[in-house]
């Protein structure tokens, strides 16, 4: 019998605010929930616009869940999401943090209609995870604590994660590497200067392989990895919601 995990961890719901036409799809990242992203899609939505934060299976509730996934249930979550968003929303953009990032590049990728997407630490490389690549054991892997700046901050994790997941997470990025250059909508790109979780680089390699001819790459100065729910958050807020009015203007332009 298949057990069916029923149970989301209080906070780590996902969340839609009913804004204008402009919809902003939020992806949270590996091991996270749509609680990492939360403060940023309340600041979005304050500016007005439409935001839903999906919440990824087997995250947010068991790591027996997170242990039964396939890659493939991540991306057809953020798909189903995007195309909800696209239902109410005349222009849709796709943002993600970390694996969020990944999955958002994905949707860039596949969904032409998509107006832009913009990535926080997006995970091309993750190397405290890449020696398991070929590994089985153990079976789950200790967690530290999130790679966040701000001191008294928690986010919803688990304190351990199966290597099954960490072997998705890997085929995920393996899967998506080779469609960077599908990405023609314009990108904005944030990057940590200081992440201990995903190397700056990453984020450099990400610019140089989408072929978006509208695309900047902003560097954040006062946050980890999870900037998201970091001291850059609002910096990160504004510079989506002048990006994406930019973008939806009849001509626009971004320096690079």
């Amino acid at each position: 019998m298949t057990k069916i995990f029923d149970s989301v961890l209080p906070g780590a719901e996902s969340f839609f605010y009913k804004g204008n036409e402009i919809g902003i799809l939020l992806c949270h990242g590996f091991v996270g929930t749509p609680q990492s992203v939360g403060e940023l899609g309340k600041l979005l939505a304050d500016k007005g616009f439409t935001v839903l934060a999906p919440r990824l299976k087997g995250h947010g509730t068991d790591i027996l869940e997170l242990e039964s996934c396939c890659y493939t249930d991540w991306i057809r979550d953020v798909e189903q999401a995007y195309l909800k968003l696209k239902k109410i929303c005349r222009k849709v953009f796709i943002a993600g943090q970390s694996m969020g990032g990944i999955l958002a590049v994905h949707l860039a990728a596949k969904y032409k209609q998509i107006s832009g997407v913009i990535t926080i630490n997006a995970a091309l490389r993750v190397p405290g995870y890449e020696s398991f690549e070929n590994q089985s054991e153990p079976r789950y892997i200790p967690e530290g604590k999130p790679d966040i700046k701000a001191e008294g901050i928690e986010e919803i994790t688990y304190s351990a994660v199966p290597i099954t997941a960490v072997h998705n997470l890997l085929n995920l990025i393996k899967s998506v590497k080779p469609k960077l250059s599908n990405v023609s909508c314009p990108a904005l790109i944030f990057k940590s200067e200081e992440d201990h979780v995903v190397p700056p680089d990453s984020s450099d390699t990400l610019y140089e392989r989408v072929s978006s001819p509208m695309k900047q790459i902003i560097s954040l100065d006062n946050s980890y990895h999870v900037a998201s729910m970091d001291y850059d958050k609002e910096i990160i807020a504004d510079k989506t919601a002048d990006y994406i009015r930019l973008c939806c203007h009849p001509i626009y332009k971004m320096s690079v």
